[in-house]
C-alpha cells in the first residue's frame, strides 16, 4: 500500500505550474477586458489542477500497465514501482477526473453549457495521452496537445468563463504559456528518451533525438518570450513577464550542456518555476494594462 507521501509524489506536483499559469494569465486578460469574475476564476483553477493530477495518475496507470515505467528515472511511479496496484491508481485518476467534472459543471452553469462539450474533450484528451488503444503520447503528439490544451484552451477558456466571449487578447497571451508548458514536456521526455525508445514509446524526443530535442527546448523558451514582446507592443504592461527571463538561463544551459537522466530533474523543476513565474507576471501585467 502506497504511503500518503508516495501518492503525493505520484501526482507529480512539479507539473502543477502548467495548470496554474494558464488560469492566472486568462484571469489577467479578463481583468484587462473589465470582465473579471472571481467565482468562475477559482472554479477554472480547480478544474485545471484536478485535470493535471488526473492525467498524471492516468499516465502512471497506463504506462505501468504497458511496462513503460519498469525502469524509469524521475518522479515516483506508483504502478511501475509496485507501491500501488493498477486498480488503486486508476481509482485515484477517476476520482480526480470526477472533481474536474463537477467543477466544470459549475463553470458551465455560470457561463455557458457549451463548456460541457469542451470539458468532455479535455477529459478524453487527458485519458488518451497514454491510455486507450491508440495513445497519442506514444505517437509524438504529446507536445502538440499540451500546447493546445494547456495554452489555447486553458487561457482562452479561463477568460471566456469570466467575459463570456472568445477574446483575441486571451488567445495571444495563451501562446507563451502554451510554449512553456510544451517545453516542460520536452525536457521531461528528454530525460526519459533512452527508456522510452527501449519501451517503444515514440515521443517527439525519441524521433528528434537528443540534439534535436535540446534545440527544440531552447527554441520554445526563446519563442515564448518573443511573443511576450509582441504582446507588449499593444499592452506594454505585459512586458512585466520579461522579468522571468533570467529564470530560463539555468535550465537552458543545463539542457544544452548535454545533461542526461537524473541530472535533468533539475531542468524540469526549473522549467516549472519559470512557467509559474511567467504566468504570475504576465497575468499581473495584463491586469495592470
Amino acid at each position: 500500500m502506497a504511503t500518503p507521501a508516495q501518492w503525493v509524489a505520484g501526482a507529480r506536483p512539479r507539473t502543477l505550474p502548467a495548470a496554474v499559469a494558464p488560469v492566472l494569465v486568462g484571469t489577467g486578460a479578463a481583468v484587462a477586458l473589465d470582465g473579471f469574475r472571481p467565482a468562475p476564476a477559482l472554479l477554472a483553477l480547480l478544474v485545471a489542477l484536478a485535470l493535471q493530477v488526473a492525467v498524471n495518475y492516468a499516465n502512471d496507470y497506463s504506462d505501468g500497465r504497458r511496462g513503460t515505467d519498469a525502469d524509469r528515472v524521475g518522479p515516483m511511479r506508483l504502478v511501475g514501482s509496485g507501491a500501488a496496484t493498477p486498480r488503486q491508481v486508476l481509482a485515484a485518476g477517476l476520482a480526480s477526473f470526477a472533481v474536474a467534472g463537477v467543477a466544470g459543471l459549475g463553470l458551465a452553469a455560470l457561463s455557458s453549457w457549451w463548456l460541457v462539450a469542451v470539458g468532455a474533450v479535455c477529459i478524453a484528451a487527458a485519458w488518451t495521452y497514454t491510455g486507450g488503444p491508440l495513445p497519442y503520447g506514444y505517437r509524438a503528439l504529446g507536445e502538440v496537445m499540451v500546447f493546445v490544451f494547456f495554452g489555447l484552451v486553458a487561457v482562452a477558456g479561463t477568460t471566456f468563463v469570466q467575459t463570456r466571449a472568445v477574446e483575441g487578447l486571451a488567445l495571444a497571451a495563451s501562446v507563451p504559456i502554451g510554449l512553456m508548458s510544451t517545453a516542460l514536456l520536452v525536457v521531461n521526455n528528454l530525460r526519459d528518451i533512452a527508456g522510452d525508445a527501449v519501451a517503444g514509446k515514440r515521443t517527439l524526443a525519441v524521433l528528434l533525438g537528443e540534439r534535436g530535442t535540446r534545440a527544440t527546448y531552447a527554441g520554445l523558451l526563446v519563442l515564448a518570450f518573443a511573443v511576450v514582446v509582441a504582446i507588449g507592443v499593444i499592452r506594454p504592461w505585459a512586458l512585466l513577464a520579461l522579468l522571468a527571463a533570467p529564470l530560463a538561463v539555468p535550465p537552458v544551459r543545463l539542457v544544452l550542456s548535454g545533461a542526461r537522466g537524473p541530472a535533468l530533474i533539475a531542468g524540469l523543476q526549473a522549467t516549472g518555476k519559470l512557467t509559474l513565474a511567467t504566468g504570475v507576471l504576465l497575468g499581473a501585467g495584463l491586469a495592470l494594462s
